[in-house]
């Protein structure tokens, strides 16, 4: 089960976080999202569009911290990723946090 949760906004949107396994299978640890959106369901269904159609919030035992919040808010995309610390509970971590977008690239091919 993914380890998540939620923080509301003065202005009235969310910012969801939720740890999900890597899609490089067991070794590959887990990966955080954050999504700002104006509500849980939507922000859920920006996750869903990307192919992540599993992806479920319930309750709110991992919240985003005030940095997770402050990186998303300055991301113009509002979607973004990095790696989660061992055992996929939150922490600090050093990697960047890397936009949406680049989840969706496919590789280029080498000639």
């Amino acid at each position: 089960m993914a380890a998540g949760g939620f923080c509301r906004l003065p202005n009235g949107s969310v910012v969801v976080a939720l740890n999900l396994p890597s899609p490089a299978g067991p070794a590959g640890g887990c990966v955080r999202f954050l999504v700002l959106a104006p509500n849980r369901a939507r922000a859920l269904t920006r996750l869903r569009n990307l192919g992540l159609r599993a992806v479920y919030l319930r309750g709110n035992a991992a919240p985003p911290t005030p940095d997770e919040i402050t990186a998303v808010l300055h991301h113009p995309d509002g979607l973004i990723w990095r790696t989660a610390p061992e055992g996929c509970a939150p922490g600090l971590a050093q990697e960047l946090w890397h936009p949406a977008r680049s989840l969706l690239r496919s590789p280029v091919a080498r000639t």
